[in-house]
């Protein structure tokens, strides 16, 4: 186990004694980031990955794309955006996810 691993011996809220050192820098800049546009685009990289490396783990994937949704869709409601602007979002994460498992199918639209 290296330095960085190592459990954290200060705590700077409820759970930082389970964090190493490491994870408890990456909390410090997590917690001043805004938004969800970051964690958006971290799904929607992992959802490629596994739809390019696995496309046979369809109940793996419908999850991600469930977690997806949900998340654009808080964006969304935390944000004054329209529901038309939602929808549209939406729409695009479903034909991006398609068009990753049937490029063929979906390169049309």
């Amino acid at each position: 186990m290296t330095e960085a691993d190592k459990p954290a011996a200060t705590a700077s809220g409820f759970y930082s004694s389970a964090l190493t050192r490491a994870e408890r820098t990456r909390l410090s800049k997590a917690r001043s980031e805004k938004g969800l546009d970051e964690e958006i685009a971290l799904l929607r990289v992992r959802l490629h990955a596994i739809a390019q490396e696995h496309p046979e783990q369809f109940e793996l994937l419908l999850k991600g794309v469930n977690a997806l949704v949900r998340a654009v869709a808080v964006k969304y409601k935390m944000s004054d955006q329209p529901a038309d602007d939602l929808s549209k979002h939406i729409l695009g994460v479903l034909r991006g996810i398609g068009a990753a498992l049937e490029p063929e199918r979906f390169s049309e639209l």
